[in-house]
């Protein structure tokens, strides 16, 4: 069995934070989860500077979850979720959250 350090716990509490404050920011601006969780799909620049703008904390939680490696730019430089940030995606939302077949 593991245990989580306090630094682990606290960046996973974060991490979850910022997946749950991105899902909500997605569908009230129109996106649904698959954008950033299938990894041919991602959001473009022009949609993360209007989540940006339209949401105070959105740079800061897409700053976190690029530095804990959950979401990365794929071969399109589109942001997207990695493995990791689907795989908490799916624990916090269900299996249809995070389906990337």
């Amino acid at each position: 069995m593991t245990h989580d350090t306090p630094s682990t716990s606290g960046m996973q509490r974060s991490l979850r934070q910022c997946l749950s404050h991105m899902a909500t920011q997605l569908y009230r601006h129109g996106h649904v989860l698959e954008t950033v969780t299938v990894p041919h799909r991602g959001l473009e620049r022009n949609a993360l500077k209007a989540l940006s703008d339209a949401d105070r904390d959105w740079t800061a939680c897409q700053h976190i979850l690029e530095t804990s490696q959950a979401a990365t730019w794929n071969d399109q430089q589109r942001f997207v979720l990695t493995g990791l940030g689907r795989e908490l995606l799916f624990d916090m939302f269900g299996e249809g959250a995070a389906d990337c077949a």
